[in-house]
């Protein structure tokens, strides 16, 4: 019997893609590293390179790029199904939601820091709301959402100003090389 073989094409946008989802779920495993102050406060590194992609390869790249950092980052961290990984998607899909909402707004008046803040605001939300529903469903949750909105301000203006950096300095991240 003929061997038979399934050949698929990979265009330069898959190839994009992999090459940033790489980079994200690189990031999201030194974020796991990092030691944390209070519990599920992290600096969304891989938030970073998620608004890069949205606002230059627009929202269906970087909605394809936090669904393979989250899903990738799950199994290799050892946490997919379990109640980080849940709070770790109501996160991603508050941002997301939210940066669908922001992208038809004026760019003069919303900028990589105004947008990374707010979408750190709605995965914060997302997380909350889910850990509420699902986890804690008492009024006592509210008691941690100044220090939770206090850290999303913190770390999404950080990481806004170093999103308006890479840009400065970088055309496009996830252009290909001439090598590639």
């Amino acid at each position: 019997m003929p061997k038979r073989e399934i050949i698929l094409p990979i265009a330069a946008e898959d190839r994009r893609i992999a090459k940033l989802a790489a980079i994200a779920i690189g990031l999201t495993l030194a974020e796991a590293a990092l030691p944390s102050p209070i519990p599920g406060v992290k600096p969304g590194l891989a938030n970073i390179v998620i608004l890069l992609v949205l606002l230059q390869h627009g929202l269906k790249a970087a909605a394809s790029v936090s669904v393979i950092r989250l899903l990738a980052g799950s199994l290799l961290l050892g946490s997919f199904l379990s109640p980080g990984f849940w709070l770790a998607a109501s996160g991603a899909a508050a941002s997301l939601l939210m940066l669908s909402i922001l992208q038809y707004l004026p760019e003069k008046f919303f900028g990589p820091v105004s947008l990374s803040i707010l979408t750190a605001f709605a995965h914060i939300s997302g997380q909350l709301a889910l850990a509420w529903a699902w986890l804690l469903p008492s009024t006592g949750i509210l008691a941690l959402l100044p220090f939770f909105a206090l850290a999303a301000l913190i770390f999404g203006t950080v990481n806004g100003l170093i999103v308006t950096r890479l840009i400065a300095g970088k055309p496009d991240m996830g252009a290909q090389s001439a090598h590639v």
